[in-house]
């Protein structure tokens, strides 16, 4: 296998593990928006938020794939750079860039989910007690800033793997020995 398609790997499966967290999240939040506007559909305003919330998991995943692109070890990537490297360099960056993408797929996959369900909660109480809403959007909100630090980590370590630095993956002989 080589660095690119592990590459390539990684930036796949954030957006779409991340898009199946926003789904499942998306799921609960829209049965629990549909009871509550079944009974009350002056309620929409105050649920729509609430439900909308997984969804920017699957935004923060997507977003992720795009950057990480620049990042794979491709042709066009190590010319520009003026980048002459070999197989285990190439295989190097392209698991740096696996590697950079796991805090958001993780972290977005399951705070989508748990956001989902918590969010959930929150449009049941509002439609039991609407003038709740805008102090119980706060308990899904905590969960989306562990999505956030996700995607900030994941940025993090994506300055970490400049192409034109290519070289300095194998230049460490205990490192080198690995390949």
């Amino acid at each position: 296998m080589t660095g690119l398609v592990i590459g390539i790997m990684g930036l796949a499966l954030t957006a779409l593990v991340c898009g199946i967290g926003s789904g499942l999240g998306l799921r609960a939040t829209g049965k629990a928006s549909a009871g509550v506007l079944a009974e009350d559909p002056s309620k929409f305003s105050k649920v729509i938020v609430l439900s909308l919330l997984p969804a920017t998991q699957g935004i923060y995943g997507f977003v992720i794939a795009i950057l990480g692109a620049s990042y794979l070890p491709t042709v066009g990537n190590l010319t520009d750079a003026n980048v002459t490297a070999t197989a285990a360099q190439i295989t190097a960056q392209g698991w740096g860039v696996f590697w950079a993408c796991v805090p958001m797929m993780l972290g977005g996959a399951i705070s989508a989910y748990l956001q989902g369900k918590t969010a959930a909660s929150t449009i049941i109480a509002v439609g039991k007690k609407g003038e709740i809403a805008s102090k119980s959007l706060i308990f899904p909100a905590m969960i989306e800033f562990y999505a956030l630090l996700g995607l900030v980590v994941s940025i993090l370590m994506f300055q970490n793997l400049n192409i034109a630095n290519i070289g300095q993956f194998i230049s460490d002989p205990v490192v080198a020995m690995l390949f």
